[in-house]
């Protein structure tokens, strides 16, 4: 997967993470950045499960991205001491 397809994932999975942790989003490089760590973490997840991870711009890694999303911005919260949900 390109650089960009990554960005765009990315940037889509850490919206709608952001959303779903905390209801506001964190800012659109924070949500670009947390995002791909999303991608990564959640590729990695589903991968170690037995499943496909991130495989490009398609609506199953978008999930997958947004699951990983989801994961890192709680652990994000939990370090930061900030509240979620």
């Amino acid at each position: 997967m390109g650089v960009l397809a990554w960005i765009v994932v990315g940037l889509i999975a850490g919206f709608i993470g952001s959303r779903v942790v905390n209801k506001r989003g964190e800012g659109f490089f924070r949500d670009m950045i947390l995002g791909i760590l999303g991608a990564i973490v959640g590729g990695a997840m589903f991968t170690r499960l037995g499943y496909e991870g991130v495989t490009g711009i398609n609506l199953y890694s978008i999930l997958v991205a947004i699951v990983g999303a989801v994961v890192v911005l709680m652990i994000y919260h939990a370090l930061m001491g900030t509240r979620s949900i």
